[in-house]
């Protein structure tokens, strides 16, 4: 238990942190299953329009600090090429 009252508002920071992080990460997740839906439906037009609204919103949760650039920028790539590989199957 925190002893001293710094130790206290750093329970409180951190307290008010989680919860604002777990809403970041669950936004992205959000904006993630678009895009997975539109990839599944196979339709490339939805599926653009959703990456490109997705890949700020990812990006933001690494400038919070929620993520880190390197996952974003793997998830990222990941699902664009998903994106492309529509256009070559139709």
């Amino acid at each position: 238990m925190a002893n001293n009252a710094s130790a206290r508002k750093r329970i409180r920071q951190t307290e008010k942190r989680t919860i604002r992080n777990k809403a970041r990460r669950s936004r992205v997740r959000g904006f993630i299953r678009k895009v997975e839906l539109a990839i599944a439906s196979g339709d490339q037009a939805q599926a653009t329009e959703a990456l490109k609204v997705a890949q700020p919103e990812m990006q933001r949760a690494v400038t919070k600090g929620v993520l880190h650039l390197n996952t974003v920028a793997r998830k990222l790539s990941r699902l664009s090429a998903r994106v492309k590989a529509i256009a070559a199957q139709a």
